[in-house]
């Protein structure tokens, strides 16, 4: 995480580093540690420079050989993908730009996830908070764009070559009905899918998913079909909607553009996940940050608790 110009970081940590949790070893680290809100424009404009010249390229293949080598590779990857916005205000560009640019993002996030092994991501594309308390015009581009993008999806059926299961997480009833019905049609395109997943999570919120299932797990206690004293976490699990996965938990959490909290996402799911924050807005976003963040996750001692 980059630090403001009024914060000192903890020892050993260095301004414009990656940072994760495990950073945060006391409190008084933590009160140290400022959250970011914009990346420093010298910062941008060294690693601008930094891919023109090449160097950039070079380091992406040497990290990426010490990923493969080291053979542990998440088998679910989730991410909050955050700064589009931000990005385009330091850019000088309208909004949607920072949208556009943050939905080719995707599309290479996920070629680059499927080509090193990664058999589930999921993607935290749009908050029922964002829905309620963004601007309606603002909205409207997103919403835009991602009817742009499913309509690609259903006539070239680029994830269906992939073989990948598409499962939306959220209150569809929140977005437009052509949208909603897409997304329908989508998954049930891909259902039989095995091999690989996806996951968007479009007007979700992980506290509504987890009342939800409370509520279905009591109507299941009424009707019968479900007795009390059955109820334990594997029984919860069966309601949550990631119950579709070989794994519902995520290995690793990537959280872009700098900001330090999970905002209401995958809250039951990423009990024991590694979490990672990196210090780029998501439009800016390169496979040389993906290879980064996977490192830090191989050179983490998973415990679960032990």
């Amino acid at each position: 995480m980059l630090l403001s110009a009024r914060a000192r970081p903890p020892k050993g940590l260095a301004r414009g580093t990656f940072f994760s949790s495990s950073f945060l070893r006391s409190p008084q680290d933590a009160e140290r540690c400022e959250q970011v809100r914009a990346v420093p424009r010298f910062a941008r404009i060294v690693r601008k420079l930094a891919t023109v010249s090449g160097i950039y390229k070079l380091y992406e293949k040497l990290l990426e050989s010490e990923v493969r080598s080291d053979g542990r590779i998440p088998s679910h990857i989730a991410v909050i993908l955050d700064g589009n916005r931000r990005w385009a205000r330091e850019e000088g560009v309208p909004i949607e730009v920072g949208y556009r640019e943050g939905a080719r993002r995707v599309e290479d996030f996920l070629k680059w996830c499927y080509d090193l092994g990664v058999k589930t991501v999921t993607l935290y594309a749009l908050s029922t908070e964002n829905l309620l308390r963004r601007k309606p015009e603002e909205i409207q581009l997103l919403l835009g764009i991602l009817r742009e993008y499913l309509q690609k999806e259903l006539q070239e059926g680029e994830l269906a070559k992939r073989r990948v299961r598409v499962k939306a997480m959220g209150l569809l009833d929140m977005l437009p009905l052509d949208i909603a019905k897409g997304i329908r049609e989508l998954e049930r395109r891909t259902e039989s899918f095995t091999e690989r997943f996806l996951n968007l999570a479009i007007a979700y919120g992980g506290r509504a998913e987890i009342v939800e299932a409370a509520r279905k797990i009591a109507a299941d206690v009424l009707k019968g079909a479900l007795k009390l004293e059955d109820i334990d976490e594997e029984t919860f699990e069966k309601y949550l909607q990631t119950s579709h996965l070989p794994n519902p938990h995520p290995d690793l959490v990537i959280r872009t553009s700098g900001e330090v909290r999970i905002s209401n996402f995958l809250l039951w799911q990423i009990a024991y996940s590694e979490l990672v924050f990196l210090d780029v807005y998501w439009p800016e976003f390169r496979k040389i940050d993906f290879l980064r963040a996977l490192r830090i996750y191989q050179k983490r001692n998973r415990r679960f608790g032990a």
